[in-house]
């Protein structure tokens, strides 16, 4: 299970959120949000759609502003980091993306190197890009251009370009949502094998098995705040889901795992 924050931080936070509140408007999203995230972990944020995920990435990689609280990456409070020191830090894939102009898809990559960059990418930078889409498995795509790419592809290339970033802790909101059973997996076996030991992952999936099947480390927001959970308690326990999803389920034992099946 995700550690919860406590008073004095350890050294071994990657991501540190202390007292976060946020509301759009008069609605309220977020409600006293405390939670830390070891280094080289995957870790899952689960929870029903509404219950505040997405605006707690926003407010970690500072596109938002939270009403009281901070968030800190490896000691470094997010809102005190130039756009440059941040990109270092914090890579973000956020839900939902409209391609506008045809770049191939090399450039489009490449532009997650401008943090290191600049405005003159250098042969090492290109190369990196095309590693990038090399360990995704889809190299052979840099020639074309993005916009005439499926969902499912276009989805791979924006993860090759965070990839490329190069950063310390690396946030994804629904990575598998354009992806079909067989790449969905494939790329979260990726991100637990081959990325975990280089940066921090922390990503948002709504389908709570692959989660289970591939996250080291879980975090569940209901109606914007943390479900508390006894560390005894296992991440699958049918009543934890049950506070977390507002319906019954069953979990059936796979390995060290389980699968969650609705009742």
């Amino acid at each position: 299970m995700l550690q919860q924050t406590h008073m004095g931080a350890s050294e071994n936070e990657a991501l540190k959120v202390s007292g976060v509140h946020f509301s759009y408007g008069a609605r309220p999203v977020l409600h006293n949000v405390n939670f830390s995230v070891p280094p080289g972990t995957f870790t899952v944020v689960l929870g029903r759609n509404g219950s505040g995920k997405s605006t707690l990435f926003r407010i970690i990689v500072g596109l938002l502003r939270p009403h009281q609280g901070t968030v800190s990456v490896f000691g470094r409070p997010v809102q005190t980091l130039s756009f440059r020191e941040r990109t270092r830090f914090l890579g973000f894939l956020p839900q939902h993306h409209h391609p506008v102009f045809p770049f191939s898809v090399e450039d489009v990559v490449l532009t997650g190197r401008a943090a290191w960059a600049g405005l003159t990418p250098k042969e090492e930078d290109r190369a990196m890009a095309v590693e990038a889409l090399e360990r995704l498995g889809i190299g052979h795509l840099k020639g074309k251009p993005y916009t005439e790419l499926s969902g499912g592809e276009q989805q791979l290339v924006l993860i090759a370009r965070v990839l490329a970033q190069s950063p310390r802790v690396l946030l994804l909101d629904e990575p598998t949502s354009h992806l079909d059973f067989v790449n969905a997996n494939r790329l979260l076996a990726l991100i637990r094998e081959c990325l975990c030991p280089h940066m921090t992952v922390v990503g948002i999936l709504h389908d709570p098995n692959l989660a289970f099947r591939h996250g080291s480390h879980f975090l569940f927001l209901s109606d914007g705040e943390m479900v508390q959970a006894s560390e005894e308690l296992r991440p699958w326990d049918p009543d934890l889901l049950h506070r977390v999803y507002g319906m019954s389920v069953e979990t059936v034992p796979y390995g060290n795992r389980a699968f969650v099946i609705p009742c």
